[in-house]
């Protein structure tokens, strides 16, 4: 009995030794929740839109300038999300099985380490509710599967882009849904996230919310059906570009979009801003929701995009998976606690940061593969000396015939940086575009900078090489280097 009386008195001195000591007054402060919104191709420069991510959001935090994701692709780009690694080491190379997809993710034993595993580690509450991986469950997991780290899980199974007559898996159990108003999936969505956050419990929750919009066909509710009427895609310098001389084959052999087509791509601009709005009341009845239960104040709420999207700009009509600023750079808002209100971020960042920055706000533990960096010092309004100055893009082509055809763009891996933007596709063609004279990327001066400033090509593609080849803590060395 002495020796057991001994132990437990050791364990309660381990216990008391690892908790910081607080000053007598001092209230020890709740960690905070964190959501995590991400739309799904969402370019950037649309949120003024849309009034209460503008509102609650832009107005009340900071906005990230050059945000850029790793894989312009939404499973690619998901993965990374989810794991803090680059497309070479996570391995999920495109949407589809066999060598992409929510299969591979699955079949690779990825799950076992997620950012919702380290906050669930952490004592967090986790939800994952709206699209999680491309293709999932498809023939790799039963229809009901639930991915360990969620302790709520809410995820269409089939027809999610369609927005309607889709079925939920809600904690392993399959739910249809019909064609009712009320049945839109983002207001469905809306309705079970205010829920989950406004759930009387003690432990701090994380909540990953992933509406559809504004993927095409980009459906809305049948609220928003006139709204944005008479809009026009923005028409910005490469809107249909005339000179592509020096660009590779594949822009090339793009031809001018006519009226006809132009008609087209304004359509589906509007269509993609209506549906945005069942986004943007999702944004308000989350916030209104935290407010009413006070719990605003102490959490953190980050709204991004998985990939950027092409209207008509470089004579692309649609899509995505190129190099270009249009498709890589995407929106990304944070409010939070310490984050002054209306600020700007011109610091750069990826897509890879966004999990163990929520690692470190919940005290969670990230395992040695992750290669990405934390975004506090940047929230906290901090300059540190050493950054982020190198930005990796990766893209791979599909085995499958049939999503290889839905995009034209040869495999490349991109490097983006401060001032220059990088491409090394397979075909052995280049691209290098001087942002600092050339924002929108209208002149590739690959051929002339060989023979002109060759020392600058070298550099990049050093810089390119070590980004490509990284793994782990060296990634954190390399995206720092010029």
């Amino acid at each position: 009995m002495k020796v057991m009386w001994r132990l437990v008195c050791l364990l309660l001195l381990l216990v008391v030794a690892a908790e910081p000591t607080l000053a007598i007054g001092e209230v020890r402060a709740p960690r905070p929740n964190i959501v995590f919104i991400l739309a799904d191709d969402l370019e950037s420069g649309t949120l003024q839109n849309f009034p209460n991510i503008t509102n609650e959001l832009v107005r009340q935090g900071a906005s990230f300038d050059r945000f850029f994701v790793t894989n312009s692709w939404c499973c690619p780009s998901r993965s990374s999300i989810l794991r803090s690694q680059y497309v070479h080491s996570h391995g999920v190379l495109t949407n589809t099985a066999p060598e992409g997809g929510f299969s591979r993710f699955h079949k690779t034993d990825l799950e076992r380490s997620t950012l919702g595993t380290w906050m669930q580690g952490a004592g967090y509450r986790t939800a994952l509710m709206g699209k999680y991986l491309n293709h999932y469950p498809d023939k790799a997991a039963p229809a009901t599967y639930v991915p360990p780290g969620w302790n709520e899980w809410a995820v269409p199974v089939r027809r999610l882009y369609e927005e309607y007559d889709y079925t939920l898996n809600e904690n392993g159990t399959l739910v249809p849904y019909g064609t009712a108003p009320q049945d839109y999936l983002e207001d469905v969505l809306a309705r079970k996230a205010v829920d989950f956050v406004g759930a009387a419990d003690d432990a701090p929750f994380f909540l990953y919310l992933a509406p559809i919009a504004p993927h095409n066909p980009a459906n809305s509710a049948p609220r928003h059906a006139q709204a944005f009427a008479g809009a026009e895609a923005p028409r910005t310098d490469s809107f249909n570009q005339e000179y592509f001389d020096d660009e590779p084959e594949w822009l090339r052999e793009r031809p001018l979009i006519g009226p006809a087509g132009i008609a087209r791509i304004d359509e589906r601009y509007r269509a993609r801003m209506r549906a945005m709005l069942g986004v943007d009341d999702m944004v308000g009845s989350l916030v209104a929701a935290l407010r009413a239960s006070g719990k605003l104040d102490n959490t953190y709420i980050f709204f991004a995009s998985d990939n950027g999207f092409h209207l008509g700009t470089h004579r692309l009509p649609q899509g995505k998976t190129t190099p270009f600023e249009e498709a890589i750079k995407v929106p990304l808002v944070v409010r939070g606690p310490g984050v002054a209100p209306g600020s700007a971020i011109e610091s750069m960042a990826s897509t890879v940061d966004v999990a163990p920055t929520f690692a470190e706000l919940g005290g969670a533990t990230m395992p040695a593969f992750v290669e990405g960096r934390s975004l506090l010092p940047l929230l906290r309004g901090e300059r540190p000396a050493r950054w982020r100055r190198n930005a990796l893009i990766e893209f791979y082509r599909p085995a499958n015939a049939r999503s290889a055809a839905q995009t034209p763009v040869p495999p490349y891996v991109a490097l983006r940086t401060d001032t220059h933007t990088y491409v090394q596709y397979a075909t052995g063609e280049t691209q290098l575009y001087d942002l600092t004279t050339d924002p929108d990327q209208l002149h590739n001066l690959a051929a002339i900078t060989e023979i002109s400033d060759p020392g600058l090509l070298q550099r990049l593609q050093a810089r390119l090489l070590m980004m490509r080849t990284c793994s782990g803590a060296n990634c954190r060395i390399a995206d720092s280097v010029d």
